[in-house]
């Protein structure tokens, strides 16, 4: 047993009830990633030092993409959670689907549903791709910073057993002091993630169409897959293999295409064929 075990701060999951309506944290964290990434992204395609005279969405183009983004993340975050996670729960409970207000999201699932969104609206403005993931993958840590911490205030998610120093006990989780696994996801997948990110573009990532979007990939899915180790998996899934979680599993195939697409962007790189366009 640890000799100090932090107190869980019991903040309410809901900030603010008017009668049947309520405003939770969980809600505003999507908002204020969604917010703040559009923001930042206008900041980003705004600055002419980055891109050195390449083609980049333009200020408009960003202001329209945000509501791509936002249908992209909720929907398939929501639906990648219910085939990923509890695919039977759901089939006996339909209706539940669309109450996303009571939590149950997908990260994995909300990137597929984000990058769907992007081949579209790339396609309808006649923007390169590659660059809108760059622009996406420079943004997304700050939605993935607020969202782990939501899950921290709502004391789900929790993290295995444990005897540190800074373990905690979650209500709901038993007496047994725990990681508190949401904020080691918060550190990793959202703030070293956007300062790597950050680092990658001012560094020229975006002359290399490809670059940062694939350092996010391949960052994200070590970060999640390390968390993974410290995290308790899925209740109705349990373990795949020794040690092995979903999250880790679908994890695996961004490492693998976030290192394609840094291989790819290197590759035209070092042949002086860097799109701009």
């Amino acid at each position: 047993m640890p000799t100090l075990v932090l107190p869980f701060p019991a903040i309410d999951p809901i900030l603010i009830e008017f009668g049947p309506f309520a405003i939770r944290w969980y809600a505003l964290a999507y908002i204020a990633g969604l917010m703040l990434g559009w923001h930042y992204m206008r900041r980003l395609v705004a600055s002419e030092r980055l891109w050195a005279g390449m083609a980049r969405p333009s200020l408009l183009d960003i202001d329209d993409f945000v509501v791509y983004a936002t249908l992209g993340t909720i929907l398939g975050g929501r639906l990648g959670y219910v085939l990923f996670y509890a695919p039977g729960y759901y089939l006996s409970h339909p209706l539940e689907i669309l109450e996303v207000w009571t939590g149950g999201m997908s990260f994995h699932g909300g990137f597929l549903g984000v990058v769907a969104a992007m081949v579209v609206f790339a396609w309808r403005r006649k923007l390169s791709l590659w660059t809108l993931f760059d622009l996406a993958a420079t943004v997304a840590p700050i939605g993935l910073l607020f969202g782990r911490l939501a899950n921290f205030i709502n004391g789900e998610l929790w993290g295995r057993p444990t005897d540190v120093p800074w373990a905690m006990v979650f209500p709901g989780a038993g007496p047994e002091p725990r990681h508190p696994s949401q904020l080691y996801e918060a550190g990793l997948e959202g703030l070293a993630l956007l300062v790597i990110t950050a680092l990658v573009a001012r560094a020229g990532g975006y002359r290399r169409p490809g670059l940062v979007a694939g350092v996010f990939a391949v960052g994200y899915g070590l970060a999640r897959s390390f968390s993974e180790l410290y995290r308790v998996p899925d209740a109705q899934l349990g373990y795949f293999g020794p040690g092995l979680t979903m999250g880790m599993l679908l994890s695996l195939p961004m490492v693998m295409a976030g290192a394609f697409a840094i291989w790819r962007a290197l590759r035209k790189e070092r042949k002086g064929g860097g799109e701009t366009a």
